[in-house]
């Protein structure tokens, strides 16, 4: 099963704009949350997905991956639809943009969900 990891990314936050832009030892809270989330090494593909240039090549500059999308999305799962509309994936998880911290352990548990009964019944189907 392919599993990819999505990041959805804005940078006009309401309470804290540019929030995803500030620094957090030396790197900005959005590029750690990408090499955090594929330092985890259980996603196939990690990708953010977002409507700004800056953070777009925020992640590209630093040899990540990113897609952009269309501005006028109420919230990050919109965003992430849009995204993966097209690709071909079986599991696709969200994780937040402002979660510098990714834990191995933690989406290693989310995703064995998918396996055998339980993700069967919860597969979200094109």
């Amino acid at each position: 099963m392919k599993k990819i990891a999505m990041i959805p990314a804005r940078i006009g936050a309401t309470r804290f704009p540019r929030k995803l832009m500030q620094l957090l030892g030396g790197k900005t809270v959005i590029l750690r949350t990408y090499e955090s989330t594929v330092n985890t090494g259980v996603f196939d593909e990690v990708i953010v997905v977002t409507d700004s240039d800056e953070i777009f090549n925020e992640i590209t500059s630093n040899g990540g991956k990113a897609v952009m999308s269309i501005k006028e999305h109420e919230s990050g799962s919109d965003r992430i639809a849009e995204a993966v509309k097209d690709m071909d994936a079986d599991i696709v998880v969200n994780v937040q943009g402002d979660e510098p911290f990714a834990q191995r352990a933690a989406l290693e548990k989310l995703l064995k969900e998918f396996d055998g009964e339980a993700g069967k019944k919860c597969r979200w189907r094109r």
